[in-house]
């Protein structure tokens, strides 16, 4: 009877993969043996594997324009990076190495792609969407880019206020985008985005407005919604409708040649994913041509604005488990060395899985399991994956401690969680630790941040 850990895997999933393999019990991410680095750093420990950032890039640019080939699309392709998945630096520069653009969402963002220019890694002519409802603080430090020569800034018109609060000099012509208003997927709350302009009034608006300015000529209409590129009817029908506004606008706007789909690739989420990235490229882009040649409008320029995609496999957790508890006939629960509420947000308040796996002790047997974390917080748990109601993981044994690794954690965890900040029951920040590739592809690694000091935390709550 096979009832090791690494039988359970074997048996479930397609193992080793690309990414993850065993050797001698204990697990390669990356082909880096994961007990390396927790032996050299500890847990609790956030990783980030800078290589996996420009590889993500250079798949989708891949994709899409292999797409375009087929498809003898005409058409280029751009590539942006949305800021607001993750905004350490050391992410926008791998990302900028990779010559993509920037999606920006708030007044900071800004203050950010300054501080980039100043350092020589970001040039004026790079294309910068600026996206989002806009504070007075946001349209001020837009308004200052356009101005100093960021002559590829294209504000995104969320309201129809929007367009008479940039104060541009006289002599500059600024490429906008107007935002759709797309409809909310049928069992959300509410039915049409709080984010755009709706549908209907697109086309009126720039007759009205920016037909004749001096100052802006609209090049881009923007579409988006918030469950990503999905292979489902509500997609197909949402793009269809975008497109058909582009076509409408397009015929009273010469200057308007791009579409910008947004974000929404996926990532994996578990070791059985199974998401088709070429096809979904190409059938974007066939639904696109094809509505445009059906109406003999040219095919617009197509921009994404990657943020999960691009930097959320990049990223990984690691606990150890401090003990066991066996609170009830069928519940036994492994308390982790952390909290998930406050190092995993996610998993909290969207239910969201990532993918789990021991980083030793491949050779145990297994049991089902819950997760507990430190906090005093009853949703401070972790109890299913995304392939599967339960957790399995090997056997605790007190002599011989085991740790785990949640991975693909790259997005938004470090924002929602507070990073640097308080956290619930004052539970410390872990460590942060970046790996590279050398050019003889060693990896090394560098401590970005240590683990959070009670002095920083007293700091903040006005003890010192």
């Amino acid at each position: 009877m096979k009832t090791k850990y690494l039988d359970l895997v074997d048996q479930t999933f397609d193992f080793p993969t690309d990414e993850f393999k065993v050797i001698e019990n204990k697990l390669y991410w990356n082909d880096i043996n994961m007990m390396d680095i927790i032996d050299q750093y500890g847990t609790p420990l956030r990783i980030t594997y800078i290589p996996t950032i420009s590889k993500k890039i250079q798949n989708a640019r891949r994709i899409f324009n292999i797409a375009m080939a087929k498809l003898d699309y005409k058409g280029e392709y751009f590539y942006a990076y949305c800021t607001k998945s993750n905004h350490f630096s050391f992410v926008l520069e791998e990302a900028l190495k990779n010559n993509v653009g920037i999606e920006t969402s708030s007044a900071f963002d800004i203050n950010i792609i300054e501080k980039l220019y100043d350092q020589g890694l970001l040039p004026k002519d790079r294309f910068i969407i600026c996206n989002g409802f806009k504070r007075k603080e946001y349209i001020e430090n837009i308004t200052r880019l356009i101005n100093n020569g960021f002559e590829n800034v294209i504000p995104v018109i969320d309201n129809k206020n929007e367009l008479f609060e940039y104060r541009i000099k006289r002599n500059t012509k600024v490429k906008l985008g107007i935002r759709i208003a797309a409809e909310e997927e049928p069992t959300f709350e509410f039915y049409t985005s709080r984010l755009g302009i709706r549908y209907n009034d697109i086309v009126p608006y720039y007759k009205l407005y920016l037909k004749n300015h001096p100052n802006f000529e609209l090049k881009m209409l923007h579409f988006f919604i918030n469950t990503g590129i999905r292979d489902n009817a509500y997609y197909w029908n949402e793009l269809a409708k975008a497109v058909n506004v582009y076509v409408e606008l397009k015929r009273e706007c010469p200057t308007l040649d791009s579409l910008n789909i947004g974000g929404g690739f996926p990532i994996r989420t578990s070791l059985n994913f199974d998401y088709d990235y070429e096809y979904m490229a190409e059938e974007i882009l066939n639904q696109i041509k094809t509505i445009c040649n059906q109406n003999n409008v040219p095919e617009p320029n197509i921009y994404t604005e990657f943020g999960i995609y691009t930097v959320g496999e990049s990223g990984a957790v690691f606990f150890n488990i401090l003990d066991q508890k066996q609170q009830n006939d069928r519940e036994l629960w492994y308390m982790i060395n952390g909290s998930f509420m406050t190092t995993l947000p996610d998993t909290w308040a969207l239910n969201q899985r990532f993918i789990l796996l021991p980083l030793n002790h491949w050779d145990y047997e297994y049991q089902r399991v819950f997760l507990g974390g430190l906090t005093c917080d009853s949703r401070d748990y972790y109890n299913a994956e995304a392939h599967a109601n339960a957790i399995f993981l090997p056997k605790f044994t007190p002599s011989n401690p085991l740790y785990i690794g949640f991975f693909h954690t790259g997005a938004y965890q470090e924002a929602l969680g507070g990073y640097g900040g308080l956290q619930h029951c004052l539970i410390p920040a872990p460590k942060h630790v970046l790996i590279y590739l050398d050019e003889n592809k060693e990896y090394y690694t560098k401590l970005y941040a240590k683990e959070q000091s009670y002095k920083s935390m007293l700091k903040i709550l006005g003890y010192m």
